[in-house]
């Protein structure tokens, strides 16, 4: 995104919000500024992630590969429970961008605290609907519901000014009403307001490591991807107004008070003749040796644990 968290919550107490949520894609990389801004200004928050689902890094391509899940946590337990399988998945892929993920072990591991949202273009039900039609977009819609629930999957639904947005929102719309599964009008803000718009187009196109002229056919329009109103997303949606409120339900629904703010912690006693930091070199390369045993056994861990270090 081409805003801070501190924007986003800024602006959303501006527009009027009931709460708003902040997916990073595998991780919680901003959620402590998030929090901080959004327990300074009074703004409930959700929090989520959006799960990458297929190994393809994310930079160097205009358009990268692969499904996402987008993922928001139904309460502390929720976060708790998705914070687990995504350092899972990172331990599993020991790179940055090279994950992970079994979405049936996922469905397993949410246990009723994740709610599912069908989300952008690269999750499992708008790439079905885009590539092969609306069947097997209701194939992967039934998918999702027989993973996680029929109360856990909501169909969402976004207007960022393209030509396929009316369309697809209608397939969307009786997707969900197929199904009996809810539905919300989403922002999928990408920036806070319109005028980061051109630094939103600067960082996809540094993201795939090209010149603006060289990603330009590939950017999305940059008219629609920032925060809107309560009224600005009910015009937008006049045809599904109980989308509209339907997001805000869903938003006090899963808000909840992180309170990751860290307590000012004393230095730490150490031995003499060490730092702090020679120290935690020290009990780190005594902890390798015994679980990996020498580096000359497990030169991928000590490289791991270098780079960590």
């Amino acid at each position: 995104g081409a805003s801070s968290p501190e924007e986003m919550v800024e602006e959303a107490v501006r527009l009027g919000l009931e709460a708003i949520a902040l997916p990073d894609h595998d991780g919680f990389y901003g959620v402590v500024r998030f929090a901080e801004a959004a327990q300074a200004l009074g703004m409930p928050t959700v929090f989520g992630s959006e799960l990458s689902l297929d190994s393809v890094p994310r930079a160097g391509s205009p358009d990268p590969g692969g499904s996402h899940l987008l993922v928001l946590a139904r309460g502390q337990e929720g976060y708790r429970r998705l914070s687990r399988e995504i350092a899972t998945a990172h331990m599993v892929g020991g790179e940055k961008g090279k994950l992970h993920y079994d979405i049936e072990e996922l469905a397993e591991a949410a246990g009723g605290h994740w709610q599912i949202l069908t989300g952008c273009r690269k999750g499992h039900v708008r790439q079905a609907l885009e590539v092969d039609g609306i069947e097997a977009a209701d194939r992967e819609l039934r998918r999702l519901v027989d993973l996680f629930g029929a109360d856990r999957v909501t169909v969402e639904l976004t207007h960022h000014g393209v030509p396929e947005d009316d369309e697809r929102n209608a397939s969307l719309a009786k997707l969900a009403e197929m199904h009996r599964l809810p539905m919300i009008a989403s922002t999928a803000a990408h920036f806070a307001n319109p005028e980061r718009r051109r630094l939103a187009m600067a960082m996809a196109s540094v993201r795939a490591r090209r010149s603006l002229d060289d990603t330009s056919g590939w950017l999305a329009p940059t008219g629609g991807g920032h925060l809107r109103s309560g009224e600005e997303m009910s015009r937008l949606f006049a045809q599904y107004p109980n989308a509209v409120t339907a997001a805000a339900e869903l938003g006090r629904e899963c808000a909840f008070d992180l309170k990751l703010i860290a307590p000012q912690l004393p230095p730490f006693d150490v031995p003499d003749g060490y730092t702090e930091a020679s120290w935690l070199r020290r009990l780190t390369m005594d902890g390798a040796q015994r679980r990996y045993g020498s580096p000359e056994q497990r030169p991928d861990a000590y490289r791991q644990i270098e780079h960590e270090l």
